[in-house]
Parts: C-alpha cells; structure tokens; sequence
C-alpha cells in the first residue's frame, strides 16, 4: 500500500526573504541556497553507495576498489562523489557496468598522495548512472 500528500501550494518563508514555493501545477521554486549533505562512505574492495542517504558522498580510499551499482537510486537524482586518495596514493577505481561514461570508458583517477577526483551523475533509470568526472581538484 503506498500513500501520496496531495497539496494545491505551499509557500514558507523564513524571517530572511529565503523561500521555497511548490504549485498546483508541479512546478518548485527556490530563492536563497539549497544545499545537500556530504555523506561519507568508508574505503573497501566494493563500495556501494546508497544514495537514499544523500545525493553528495566522499571516500578517501585506502583500497583498489570497485563502485558497485548504488542502492536506493531513483531517476532523475544526480549528485557527486568526492574521491581522496590516501596517503599513500596510488589506489584504483572500477566501476560496474551501471555506471556509464562518455566514450563508454570509465576515467583513471588521479593517483598522487592526496590527490582529489570529483565524479558527477546523474540516474537516468536504476541501472543506468550518467557519469563524467573531474580529475586532480585542486
């Protein structure tokens, strides 16, 4: 059994002019910052994120790894993942075949002690995770 909130128009506004408005004809609107939490994922052989805790997760890893397809993906979702090398540097990423890149091939992260890639996406549909990354962040 599932449940749904219909609501014809919601506005809030705070003590600031910050405000969130939603309508009756599905459209959202946003004045001030929105911002999302950085959740933190722990360094493994497989790290599979579950990205019903949030859209924006870190690692720094200490493993070779492989990123599994997420948990909890829900179309239209997109986000990022901040990844840290240790510091020892050196460690590799692979990805499952959920994650999709331009060209179709996954990027070689940045290896150096330290070193900071940043990997954007977005869920077209479960199993299929758009990606591109920005490599050596500095």
């Amino acid at each position: 059994m599932s449940s749904r909130l219909l609501v014809n128009s919601i506005r809030h506004t705070g003590a600031s002019s910050d405000s969130i408005t939603f309508d009756n004809a599905g459209k959202s609107a946003f004045t001030g910052g929105v911002s999302g939490n950085l959740s933190a994922a722990s360094s493994a052989s497989t790290i599979t994120l579950d990205m019903g805790t949030a859209c924006h997760h870190t690692v720094t890893l200490a493993h070779n790894t492989t990123f599994a397809d997420p948990s909890n993906e829900v179309a239209g979702q997109s986000g990022s993942i901040i990844i840290t090398q240790d510091g020892t540097g050196s460690r590799t990423a692979a990805w499952n075949s959920a994650w999709k890149w331009i060209g179709g091939t996954a990027p070689t992260l940045s290896t150096a002690a330290g070193a900071v890639d940043r990997i954007d996406y977005l869920v077209v549909a479960a199993g299929n995770i758009q990606a591109v990354a920005s490599l050596d962040v500095k």
